[in-house]
């Protein structure tokens, strides 16, 4: 089965998990990535600043991404 990695990027703070995850295919990847993020949207919202983006990425075994979820908040003035 593939190994994929998560990554969370918040402004200038980036991680990555050190051990994979083993999905079946992309579509469970992606199930499960959708599932962890919507787990995490409502803390992540509270502490958005103005002008900031939060990313969640899949990445595969060769730490490349697969898939990016994107919270971006804009004052647009």
């Amino acid at each position: 089965m593939p190994l994929y990695f998560f990554r969370i990027r918040n402004g200038l703070y980036s991680g990555c998990a050190d051990r994979a995850t083993e999905f079946a295919n992309r579509d469970s990847a992606w199930k499960e990535m959708t599932s962890v993020c919507a787990d995490m949207t409502a803390g992540i919202a509270r502490k958005l600043q103005e002008n900031s983006e939060w990313q969640m990425e899949l990445l595969d075994e060769a730490k490349e991404p697969v898939f990016r979820i994107r919270i971006v908040a804009e004052t647009l003035d």
